[in-house]
Order: structure tokens, then C-alpha cells, then sequence
């Protein structure tokens, strides 16, 4: 197959979340504009997106909501369960222990890390704080399949060098520093002074 961008990755995403939506209430079909429509997107680009996964639809009919819905959910790996491990409990990573979508979506987080004394040991949703002294050790015992690095940003190489050590091959990165890693690790970084700054000039370009 060949390669797909990220931007299609996310339409997809985007596409999947009005589906359920629409499977939900009870609708059996949905036409490429309508999706498109929904999407922000054109029906020539929803066509597009799918022709990189086959042939999706019938011509006059539209696609089945629930046949494309699961399609996209195996195209998107989501067909089984992810194991993840947060480094750094602080607030954004107690929010996003927190975040109920997590779970709904296959990704089960399995450990917090933290080198805080005073939050070693406390509960999280749960889950017990961890010693991430006690890093390596761990995913040696529980391998994981993604970690979440929401550590402070002189902390984050350090981090993602133990966890790529351990075998991490995916993380997502909170930390506000752009992270080395080898060819083999897939690496997000989420920014929000960035997307804010997209916000900002949306706003001074309108």
C-alpha cells in the first residue's frame, strides 16, 4: 500500500466519529457529500480517502454506514486493545488519565510514572503512581504499546531515551520540545501554544 499522509489518517478519524454518530441513530446509509458536509471536506476528497483502502460504496446508493464504520475502525487499527503508560502527573496528565475517550477507543493506560515523592504511591482514577525509577524494570514485565511523555521539556529526551530503550515504538508527546528518536519509533507531538497560534491568525486573517 502506499504511503498514506497524516492528513488523511485524521479525515478518516473525523469520518469514523460521524458514522458512529450516525449508526447511533439508526441510519443505514450516508451519501460522500453528506459526510463530506459533515467533514469540512469535499465529497471528492471522502472518495479519495477511501481509495487508498479499496472500493467502498455503491454508485447512486451511498456506503453502509455500519459496514464503512468498521472498515475504517480495522484500517485505523482499532480492532484490538493498546496498553499505554503516562510519564508525569501533573495536570494535563491527570486530565488525561482521566479522559473517558481513551478507553472507549481501545487504549487502556496501564501505569502512571512520576519521580515526585509527594505523588509516588497516590492513586490516579485508580492507578497507582509509580516510581519512574522503576521504568525500564516495568516494561520489561508489562511491555506497553504506546507511552504519553507529559514531563517538563528538559525532562522529555531523557524520558523518551529510556522508554525507546525499553521498547516503546509509539508515543505522544505533550511535552512543549521536539523529540530525537530512531527511524523505527513513531513519535506525535501536540503543541497548544502552536494550535493556539493557528487560532490566532485564523482570527487576525478573517
Amino acid at each position: 500500500m502506499r504511503k498514506i499522509s497524516e492528513t488523511t489518517v485524521r479525515r478518516l478519524s473525523v469520518y469514523l466519529r460521524f458514522l458512529e454518530q450516525f449508526d447511533a441513530q439508526g441510519q443505514m446509509t450516508i451519501s460522500s457529500a453528506e459526510l463530506a458536509r459533515r467533514g469540512g471536506t469535499t465529497s471528492a476528497q471522502v472518495r479519495k480517502d477511501l481509495s487508498f483502502f479499496g472500493s467502498f460504496g455503491k454508485r447512486g446508493l451511498g456506503y453502509s454506514v455500519p459496514e464503512l464504520a468498521a472498515r475504517i475502525r480495522d484500517i485505523l487499527g482499532l480492532k484490538r486493545a493498546y496498553r499505554v503508560v503516562l510519564v508525569g502527573a501533573g495536570r494535563i496528565g491527570g486530565a488525561l488519565v482521566q479522559y473517558p475517550g481513551f478507553r472507549e477507543r481501545g487504549f487502556h493506560v496501564t501505569a502512571i510514572y512520576d519521580k515526585d515523592p509527594t505523588k509516588v504511591g497516590s492513586r490516579w482514577n485508580g492507578l497507582l503512581v509509580r516510581d519512574v525509577r522503576h521504568l525500564e524494570s516495568d516494561l520489561q514485565k508489562e511491555p506497553t504499546d504506546i507511552a504519553i511523555v507529559v514531563t517538563p521539556a528538559e525532562a522529555a529526551q531523557v524520558v523518551t531515551d529510556r522508554l525507546v530503550h525499553a521498547g516503546v515504538k509509539a508515543i505522544l508527546n505533550f511535552a512543549p520540545v521536539q523529540l530525537s528518536v530512531p527511524s523505527d519509533v513513531v513519535v506525535k507531538s501536540v503543541n497548544m501554544a502552536i494550535e493556539l497560534e493557528t487560532l490566532s491568525f485564523a482570527l487576525a486573517n478573517r
